[in-house]
C-alpha cells in the first residue's frame, strides 16, 4: 500500500499526489500532458525526476490516473480529439455522442453534446449512427445528468446506420427483395423493397431502411445502384462502399493531374549518373522509392557506408489546398485490395509523373546517410534532386542475385550496386539486432486472382533478405527525416506506436502463469522482454497462441503531431517519410523538410497544433477505414472460393475465443469461420478470460485460443463473407481444480444455429 504524502511546504521536492491528480484532472487540458510537463509546472528539478516518475507509476497502478498513448489522463476523461458515435438526440433536440474507444473500467462512458455550426463544403449534414471525429472540451457548467463533454465535428466518417448495402433480388411475382451483405445485418433476413428505381436482378444496391417492425418484412427504399454482383470486382466495390472510402477524384483534381509537367531541373541538385534502383513486388504499378549505398571514404568511420533513399517528390505536383491536396487528404492512404488499388492520387500522378520509371528524369527528395559499421547512424541530410533510376527490379530477382544465381537484369548491377546494398544492410542488422525491435512470427497470406477475378490459390509469400534489406533502409530514412525536422523545430506527424496498456499486460501475464512463464503483474515490458517471451515458446505447442496474444496485447499504431515514440521499432522518433504516393502522412513529412530547409516555395503552410492534431486523426481513422476494407474484401472472396467445398474437412486453430463460440483460422486459406458454442457437446462451457478458451462443466473439455483443430465446413456466406464450421476435434483436458476458474459462462440453447454473428 501507498502511503499518501500531504501537500508539500515551500521548497519540497515533489507535488503531492493531491497535486498531481488536480493537474492532470483540470478542465482545461493541454495538447500534451506527460512526466515532463508535470515536472515543468512544479519545477521539479531533474535530480527528483526519477521519484516523479516512480510517484506517477504509483497512481497509474492505483487506477488514480491512466495513460493513454503515453498522456496521462484522470481516469474518465475523454482525450481531446477522440472517434465518436452519434447516439441520439437530447430533449432540446441537440446531437448526442459517445466515444467508441471507451474501456467499461474506467466508468459510464461520457457523452457529447455536439456543436453542429456552419458545415465545412463538402460536408455531410450529421445524424444519429454516424461517426466522426470530434474534437473534445469538458463543459464548466453541465449538471449531473447532462453530457460532460461539448464537442464539435473535425470530419464525418460513416454513413447512418439507417443505410445498408445489399443484393437485389426479384422473386416469382416479380417482387423486389434485398438480401445484406455485410455481417451486422445478415442475420436479419431478406428486406421488402418498396421502390426500386431501376435496379436488377443481381444488382448491388444502397438502401435506406424505411421500417422494421414485428410483423412482416422490413422495407428499405433502393438510393442507388452500384453494379453488378456479376461484375469480378463486385467483392471490393461492396467494400468501397460499406466503408465509404472515396473513389471517384473531384474534375478539378483530375483536371490539376492532366495539366502538370514535368517540374524544372532549376533548384535542384543533378543525382542523375547515381546508379539509384527501385526494388518493389512484380506486380507494382507505382515506384516511389529508389536506393544505393557505397562505402564510406572517410577514414575516421573504417567499414562504415553511406546510404541513398530517393522518395519520389510528391510534393512538387501536389500543392497545399488544391484539388489534388483536398482528395488526398479525404482519402488519406490507398486501399489496396486483391483485385484494384483505389490511389490516394490520380494515376496521372501515381504511376507516371511520380513513379521513378528506370532511364526517365524523375524529381526527388533524397536521405544521405552516414552508418559506422555497426549500423549507426552518424548523420544525414536532405536534398532536392532530380534523379534517373538505373534499373526497375523485383525483390525476387535482386534475392536470386544475392543467392549467387544472378539474372540478365541484375547481372551487371552485382558488383557496383548489389554487392553494397548487402554490405550496408548487413551493418544495420547489427545495430536492429541492438535495437531489438519487436519480432513477431506471423505470416501474412497473399490472395491470387484468376483472369476472371475470382480465387485462384492463397499463398504465403516467403520472406527474403531483399524485403528486409529494403525495410531496414525505409526505417532509416524515415528516422532520419524525424529527426531533421525535430533539430530545426518544425512541427510534422510522427508515426507513433504506444506501450501495451497496464490492463492488456496483467492479462498477458494470467495467461502465461498458466502455460508456466512468469511475468510479474504491473511490469513494464519493453519489445526486448516481449521477444524474450516469443523465443522461449519457439518450436513448442504454445508457440502460436503466444505470438496471437503477444499482437493483440500491442496497441494499434496512429499518427500524431505530439510524439511519444514508437514502441513496436523501439525507437524514441520516428515519421513516415518514403511513401507519399500512397500515404498523406508522408507527403506532409515531405512539405514540412521543404519548409524547414529552405528547399522550395512549396512547402508546409504554417499550421497551428490544433490543426495538425486534427489532420492526424482524420488520416489515422482513414488508415483504420483502409485496413477494415480490405479485410472484408479478402473474406468476401475466400468465401466465395469455398463456397464450393461445403462439406470439406479442414485443419485450422482457434483464432478467437468468446462468450458465445470459437474461431477458427484454417491452415490453408487462412480464412476465418465461427462454431457456435451450442454445437461443441453435451456439456455447459464456460468461458475464461484469462486463459482464453471454452472450458466445459462436466467434462473438463478445453477449447483454447492457439488450439490446433479439424473442422467440417457446414456454410459459406460469400457476399457476407462469413464461414461457419463444425468441430470434429476433441478439446484438451484439464484438471478438475481449474475447472471452474472461468467468470463467464457461454450462452447454451437448443435453437438451430445461425449464421455467424
Amino acid at each position: 500500500m501507498t502511503t499518501r504524502r500531504n501537500p508539500p511546504t515551500k521548497g519540497a521536492a515533489l507535488p503531492s499526489r493531491e497535486e498531481i491528480l488536480a493537474f492532470v484532472g483540470r478542465e482545461q487540458r493541454p495538447a500534451k500532458l506527460g512526466k515532463r510537463e508535470i515536472a515543468r509546472a512544479f519545477g521539479v528539478k531533474s535530480t527528483d525526476r526519477i521519484a516523479l516518475k516512480k510517484l506517477l507509476k504509483e497512481l497509474e497502478a492505483e487506477g488514480a490516473i491512466e495513460r493513454r498513448r503515453k498522456q496521462l489522463h484522470k481516469p474518465g476523461q475523454l482525450a481531446s480529439v477522440v472517434l465518436a458515435e452519434i447516439a441520439g438526440r437530447d430533449s432540446d433536440g441537440e446531437l448526442i455522442a459517445a466515444p467508441l474507444e471507451w474501456n467499461a473500467a474506467q466508468g459510464p462512458t461520457p457523452k457529447i453534446i455536439l456543436h453542429v455550426g456552419r458545415r465545412r463544403p463538402g460536408m455531410s449534414v450529421p445524424g444519429v449512427g454516424d461517426r466522426a471525429l470530434i474534437r473534445t472540451e469538458l463543459r464548466r457548467d453541465a449538471g449531473p445528468r447532462e453530457p460532460a463533454y461539448s464537442g464539435r465535428i473535425i470530419k464525418l466518417l460513416d454513413r447512418a446506420k439507417s443505410q445498408m448495402l445489399g443484393i437485389y433480388r426479384t422473386d416469382s411475382r416479380g417482387s423486389g427483395r434485398v438480401v445484406p451483405v455485410d455481417k451486422r445485418n445478415i442475420n436479419r433476413g431478406e428486406f421488402i423493397v418498396t421502390e426500386g428505381g431501376e435496379a436488377r436482378d443481381g444488382d448491388l444496391v444502397a438502401v435506406d431502411i424505411l421500417r422494421s417492425g414485428r410483423l412482416g418484412l422490413p422495407a428499405v427504399k433502393i438510393r442507388e445502384r452500384l453494379g453488378s454482383i456479376a461484375s469480378e470486382r463486385a467483392m471490393s466495390l461492396i467494400a468501397i462502399h460499406a466503408h465509404g472510402i472515396p473513389n471517384q477524384f473531384r474534375p478539378e483534381a483530375l483536371a490539376e493531374a492532366e495539366r502538370a509537367g514535368a517540374p524544372s531541373a532549376a533548384g535542384r541538385e543533378d543525382w542523375r549518373e547515381m546508379p539509384l534502383v527501385t526494388i518493389d513486388p512484380a506486380d507494382a504499378k507505382d515506384h516511389d522509392d529508389a536506393v544505393f549505398a557505397e562505402p564510406d571514404s572517410n577514414p575516421g568511420n573504417p567499414g562504415g557506408h553511406v546510404v541513398f533513399v530517393a522518395i519520389a517528390d510528391v510534393a512538387a505536383y501536389v500543392r497545399p489546398g488544391s484539388g489534388l491536396d483536398r482528395d488526398a487528404l479525404e482519402r488519406g492512404n490507398s486501399v489496396y485490395f486483391p483485385d484494384r488499388v483505389v490511389p490516394m492520387l490520380p494515376e496521372r500522378i501515381s504511376n507516371d509523373l511520380c513513379s521513378l520509371k528506370a532511364g526517365e528524369d524523375r524529381p526527388a527528395l533524397a536521405m544521405r546517410m552516414i552508418i559506422d559499421k555497426n549500423g549507426r547512424m552518424l548523420g544525414h541530410d536532405v536534398h532536392r534532386v532530380m534523379m534517373r533510376s538505373a534499373a526497375k527490379l523485383t525483390y525476387v530477382q535482386v534475392q536470386a542475385a544475392w543467392d549467387g544465381i544472378p539474372g540478365r537484369e541484375t547481372q551487371a548491377l552485382l558488383e557496383p550496386v548489389l554487392k553494397p546494398l548487402f554490405a550496408a544492410y548487413d551493418a544495420l542488422k547489427i545495430a536492429r539486432q541492438k535495437r531489438c525491435p519487436l519480432d513477431l512470427d506471423l505470416p501474412e497470406r497473399k490472395i491470387l486472382l484468376k483472369p476472371d477475378g475470382t480465387v485462384d490459390r492463397v499463398i504465403v509469400p516467403p520472406r527474403l533478405e531483399a524485403h528486409r534489406l529494403i525495410e531496414e533502409f525505409m526505417i532509416l530514412a524515415n528516422v532520419a527525416a524525424a529527426e531533421t525536422l525535430e533539430t530545426h523545430h518544425q512541427a510534422f506527424i510522427y508515426r507513433a506506436h504506444g506501450e501495451p496498456t497496464f490492463e492488456k499486460l496483467n492479462a498477458l501475464s494470467e495467461f502465461l502463469a498458466s502455460i508456466g512463464i512468469k511475468l510479474a503483474k504491473g511490469q513494464v515490458l519493453t519489445a526486448r522482454q516481449f521477444n524474450g517471451v516469443l523465443a522461449r515458446v519457439k518450436g513448442t505447442e504454445h508457440e502460436n497462441i503466444v505470438n496471437e496474444i503477444v499482437l493483440r496485447t500491442q496497441a494499434q499504431a496512429e499518427y500524431v503531431h505530439e510524439n511519444y515514440g514508437h514502441f513496436g521499432l523501439n525507437l524514441r522518433r520516428y515519421a513516415h517519410f518514403t511513401s507519399p504516393i500512397r500515404r498523406y502522412a508522408d507527403l506532409i513529412v515531405h512539405r514540412a523538410l521543404i519548409r524547414a530547409l529552405r528547399l522550395g516555395t512549396d512547402g508546409l503552410p504554417q499550421a497551428s497544433a490544433e490543426e495538425l492534431a486534427e489532420i492526424a486523426a482524420q488520416i489515422s481513422a482513414a488508415e483504420r477505414r483502409a485496413m477494415a476494407a480490405e479485410r472484408d474484401t479478402v473474406e468476401r472472396l475466400i468465401a466465395l472460393y469455398l463456397s464450393e467445398r461445403v462439406g470439406t474437412i479442414f485443419t485450422g486453430r482457434i483464432s478467437g475465443v468468446t462468450q458465445v463460440g470459437l474461431f477458427v483460422r484454417l491452415t490453408e486459406t487462412g480464412a476465418d469461420g465461427f462454431i457456435r458454442a451450442a454445437t461443441l457437446g453435451d456439456d455447459y462451457f464456460r468461458y475464461d478470460e484469462s486463459l482464453h478458451a471454452l472450458i466445459g462443466n462436466r467434462t473438463g473439455e478445453m477449447h483454447q485460443l492457439g488450439g490446433e483443430v479439424s473442422v467440417k465446413l457446414i456454410e459459406a456466406a460469400p457476399f457476407a463473407g462469413a464461414l461457419r464450421f463444425e468441430l470434429l476435434s476433441e478439446g484438451k483436458s484439464i484438471p478438475l481444480r481449474s475447472r471452474n476458474r472461468g467468470k463467464r459462462a457461454s450462452r447454451r440453447d437448443k435453437r438451430p444455429t445461425g449464421r455467424n454473428p
